[in-house]
This record gives C-alpha cells, sequence and structure tokens, in this order.
C-alpha cells in the first residue's frame, strides 16, 4: 500500500564515485559472508553446493580487495558508512539465511538473485563513473558477476556430478519467478485477506447481498490500484534485476484485485446464508491456494505457510464477521 512517510534514502544517480565505491565494497562484504552462511548451513547434508558457495564467497572477496585497492588510491583509507538499505532502488531481502530450516532451492534462488542484481548494480554503477580506472573496474565486476551462472554451471557439473546438476532450475524461470510469481503472491495474499473484514463486516452489517458485492467489488479494485502503483514504484529493475516495474505492477495489482474478488462474486447470489456459504468456501479455498503456491514457487514448509496464511485469515474473517455483527 501507499505510504505516507517520506523516502529519505538517496537515489543512485546522485551517488558519487567514492560513495559508489564504498557501496560497492560493503556489497561485496555482505555477499561473502552470506554465501559463507549458506555454505556452512547446508555444509553436511549438500557438499558439493556448499564447496560451490565458498568458491563463490572466495571470489566475492577478490573484487572486494580490487575495489578497496582502487579506493585507497583515490580517495584514501576512509570509507563512507553507506549500505544498500540506504539507496533507493535496492531490495529488502528476506534473511533466507537465518531461517531455522533452509531448503537447496532456497538457497539456489537467493544466490541467483544475488547474482543478479550485482550485475546490474555494477552495470549501472559503470555508467556513472567518470575515472577511467574506476569505470573499467566497474565494468569488469559487472562481466564477473554476470559469468557466475556459467561458473556455478562449471562448478555442479563437477562436484554435484549430472545428476545434482539437472535439478537446478534455469534462469528463465528464476526470472518468472522474480517478475511474476513474487509480486503476484504477494498481491493475492494482500487482496484475500486485507478485503475479508470488509467485505463480511458490510454482510453481516447491512444483510444486503448487492450492498456487500458493491463493498467487495470497491474493497478489490482499490486495493489492486493501491498494490500494483506500490510494486512498481519499489524499485525500476536496475538495480535488482527484477525485470519491468509495469509488468511486476501488473502482477500485483491483478492478483489483488483476483484475490478480493473471489469472496465478493458470491454475493451476486440474492439469498444472504448460500451466498455467506458459498463466500466463507471460497476463502479456504483462497487461503489453501495461497499456502500451496508459497509451498511449490517459494519452497516455504507447506504447514508453516498454512500457520501464517490460514491463520491470518481466519482472524481477518472473524473480525470481519464480529464488527459487522456488532
Amino acid at each position: 500500500m501507499f505510504t505516507l512517510w517520506p523516502d529519505n534514502r538517496r537515489a543512485f544517480e546522485t551517488l558519487s564515485e567514492r560513495e559508489i565505491l564504498s557501496l560497492a565494497i560493503a556489497a561485496e562484504e555482505e555477499d561473502g559472508r552470506i554465501y559463507s552462511e549458506l555454505a556452512t548451513r547446508l555444509g553436511e547434508t549438500y557438499p558439493g553446493t556448499a564447496a560451490l558457495l565458498e568458491a563463490m564467497a572466495a571470489e566475492e572477496d577478490d573484487h572486494r580487495r580490487r575495489l578497496l585497492d582502487i579506493y585507497v588510491d583515490r580517495f584514501g583509507k576512509r570509507l563512507v558508512p553507506i549500505r544498500r538499505e540506504h539507496v533507493r532502488g535496492f531490495l529488502n531481502r528476506k534473511p533466507v539465511w537465518l531461517l531455522k530450516t533452509l531448503t537447496l532451492e532456497q538457497a539456489r534462488q537467493q544466490v541467483w538473485e544475488m547474482e543478479e542484481s550485482a550485475y546490474h548494480f555494477y552495470l549501472e554503477a559503470a555508467k556513472q563513473a567518470n575515472d577511467v580506472g574506476i569505470r573499467k573496474l566497474l565494468g569488469d565486476l559487472a562481466r564477473a558477476e554476470r559469468g557466475h551462472a556459467a561458473t556455478a554451471t562449471k562448478l555442479d557439473e563437477k562436484l554435484l556430478g549430472e545428476a545434482g546438476h539437472d535439478t537446478e532450475k534455469d534462469e528463465a524461470h528464476r526470472q518468472f519467478l522474480l517478475t511474476y510469481v513474487q509480486p503476484g503472491l504477494a498481491g493475492l495474499m494482500d487482496g484475500s485477506v486485507s478485503t475479508l473484514a470488509p467485505v463480511f463486516a458490510a454482510a453481516f452489517a447491512t444483510g444486503d447481498t448487492h450492498q456487500t458485492f458493491l463493498v467487495g467489488l470497491a474493497a478489490a479494485v482499490g486495493a489492486g490500484i493501491s498494490m500494483g502503483f506500490t510494486e512498481a514504484a519499489s524499485d525500476d529493475g536496475k538495480l535488482t534485476g527484477r525485470g519491468s516495474p509495469i509488468k511486476r505492477g501488473f502482477a500485483a495489482g491483478i492478483m489483488t484485485a483476483v484475490g478480493g474478488l473471489g469472496h465478493a462474486l458470491p454475493y451476486l447470489i440474492h439469498d444472504f446464508w448460500t451466498a455467506t456459504f458459498i463466500a466463507g468456501v471460497v476463502v479456504l479455498l483462497e487461503l489453501w491456494a495461497i499456502a500451496f503456491i508459497q509451498k511449490r514457487f517459494m519452497q516455504t514448509p507447506f504447514w508453516r505457510a498454512v500457520l501464517q496464511v490460514v491463520l491470518g485469515g481466519a482472524l481477518v474473517f472473524a473480525a470481519g464477521v464480529l464488527i459487522g455483527s456488532a
């Protein structure tokens, strides 16, 4: 949803070369630590993937040293205390590496997203650099990050074997997750859950199916428009590699509206209790569908997804009924 709070983060285009290098150094340090932690978490069960992640952590450390060398040469030994969360356009990452249970596919999806983000960051940073040496280094690092996918494939074939390599998701599938599934799932969850209270509050307050449908339609369409614009404005995809903001906005907006309309459409039926019963069944189907999608595409443990979505939705549903009955 839209926020009234001002965004005090810096626009990437306003960063100086000194700030860009400091940001890149901090990013490489963080990514290296994440790869090492993922390797530790997966080492016992998936030693091949752990070896791959350790190799990538070592490469990130080499990038950090190269960045530090040119920074000290150009600007001295004091870094600017800037991080990705201080700059607009970067995606706030969920701390997958801190989950109690970490699946192989969760780790691999996270690594691919990090590689894509790093590639787009260096690509955009190189465009802003005027110093020839800095521009060359940033361009070289962009190519290196882009080549991580090929490196990962070679290491998979060597460390995981052909069977392990065959389980890898291809780049198109991962990009599909970033551009469509993630914003669409967020929209479906928002639309399904956030509109429960107004729809059922209106139903039990008025007992009129036509008015309830209008309330549900307005809530679904309004939430879809708001969610779509919010997703499109969250980042332009240049630094994160998440794809077109218009595509993500449509995915989030449409799925938000669909989630809200699902339990509003039954109120086109004139009989109140029949419409309410069908709407309740639709709500259950929506919430279970969301849990399934989280399990299928986001590798969220099914029962954890059920607890988060179904229990939360049930509480919102109950709040709407209680308020409407008051």
